[in-house]
């Protein structure tokens, strides 16, 4: 049994190899095809040091970083191969492929980086880190109660932007002695701005039920995922019901780390798949489309696990059931949106269908969500999320500004 565990093993681990040199000399064709970046060309960088698989973090930063482009320079700094050419083959921004140490350094060394962005806690991200004279600022790839948004990490940065009241109140109560007035910049969901698409479905009258699990977590704790304990029950009863349709986006980590969790998650895609075949006027959807928007703004009730999925859609203030965790080692924040969420056990899979006629005929519940939503985010009135972030980032110039020119006084003298 060791010998063929070993034998597989073995197997994906020559895989593994092989494709990271595919991707390799496929992202260096693509950055040859480009051409050298233009010097002293950009101020602003995000740096992203994951592959493929975490993209998502990225992606939902693509339309406000293309917008804040057409004022300050920015420029994407990708570690992995995979990543870097996922960046130039999905967004228009300018992308420098930086696998090794000496590469950030010529980055550094060519552009006028004031400030870097990082969109997650990737342990490699201390190797931008060690460069002084620019601001290091963590912005985050979503709004959420996991524990992961209380981070002491928050501390390692200079600044963070963060969504709102609600985030700063679960700071507070989590970090010591850490400036919040200075440090943590409220500015709302800059993405909200930017919910677009065309939803690949007729307004039939339909109740369009938007299933947006997150993944199994990898330990005890953040076992948030409701695929396996949820997901097939609330497939079955929503797809055998001719008032409704059922949009299913699984997170992209789906399964890597139980295969049960997997398993669970290719039946609801195959349960899709035959509803589809009998019933083709249903058009239900397995989403695994690279940008969101539509799935958000236009379905009219969601089911989200805890996860920044959540927020995304108390940002937009629509009808939302949150599962509740089947471990109860899985750290639930109960202040916050949590403490007045709709919450949906495993138990109530079942009966799904009378829990959201029930939902949709709640005003109370209605009142809840708009108070959640700008306890969390604020105004978030078409443009104003936007302004947010570009007033936050020309302040982050200005500090800029300022203590460069200290710099330079005490250099002086």
């Amino acid at each position: 049994m060791n010998v063929v565990k070993d034998a597989k093993r073995a197997v994906r681990l020559v895989k593994k190899v092989l494709k990271r040199r595919r991707d390799r000399a496929e992202t260096l064709a693509l950055v040859a095809a480009r051409g050298p970046l233009a010097p002293k060309r950009f101020v602003i960088a995000v740096y992203f040091a994951d592959d493929r698989v975490n993209m998502y973090q990225m992606r939902q930063w693509y339309k406000p970083l293309e917008v804040l482009n057409e004022t300050w320079p920015v420029l994407l700094i990708a570690r992995s191969a995979g990543g870097a050419r996922a960046l130039m083959q999905e967004t228009d921004l300018d992308v420098a492929f930086a696998p090794k140490i000496t590469d950030i350094e010529q980055v550094v060394n060519t552009q006028d980086l004031h400030t870097v962005l990082y969109v997650n806690q990737n342990t490699r991200n201390f190797q931008m880190m060690r460069y002084g004279r620019m601001w290091h600022v963590f912005i985050n790839h979503g709004e959420s109660d996991k524990m992961y948004m209380t981070t002491n990490q928050f501390k390692a940065y200079d600044y963070s932007l963060i969504a709102g009241d609600a985030a700063r109140a679960r700071l507070e109560k989590a970090l010591w002695d850490y400036d919040f007035d200075k440090r943590a910049i409220p500015i709302g969901r800059p993405q909200v701005d930017h919910y677009a698409g065309i939803a690949p479905y007729p307004e039939d009258g339909r109740v369009t039920v938007f299933y947006a699990p997150t993944w199994e977590g990898d330990r005890a704790t953040a076992a948030y995922g409701s695929i396996a304990s949820h997901g097939v029950e609330l497939a079955k009863q929503l797809l055998a019901s001719d008032r409704h349709r059922l949009i299913y986006r699984p997170h992209p980590r789906s399964g890597v780390v139980n295969e049960a969790y997997g398993q669970a998650n290719a039946q609801i895609i195959q349960l899709i798949e035959d509803a589809n075949k009998a019933h083709p006027e249903a058009q239900h959807v397995f989403d695994n489309s690279p940008e969101i928007g539509w799935q958000i703004g236009q379905t009219d009730v969601a089911i989200s696990d805890i996860s920044a999925m959540v927020y995304d859609r108390l940002a937009v203030g629509k009808p939302l059931f949150v599962t509740r965790p089947v471990s109860d080692e899985a750290e639930v924040d109960a202040g916050g949106y949590l403490s007045e969420a709709e919450w949906l056990l495993a138990d109530d899979a079942p009966q799904i269908i009378r829990r959201i006629d029930t939902l949709l005929a709640d005003s109370l519940a209605e009142e809840r969500l708009r108070f959640w939503s700008h306890r969390h985010f604020g105004d978030t009135t078409p443009g104003a999320p936007t302004a947010r972030f570009h007033a936050a980032v020309e302040h982050l110039m200005g500090e800029w500004q300022r203590w460069n020119e200290h710099a330079n006084d005490m250099s002086a003298r």
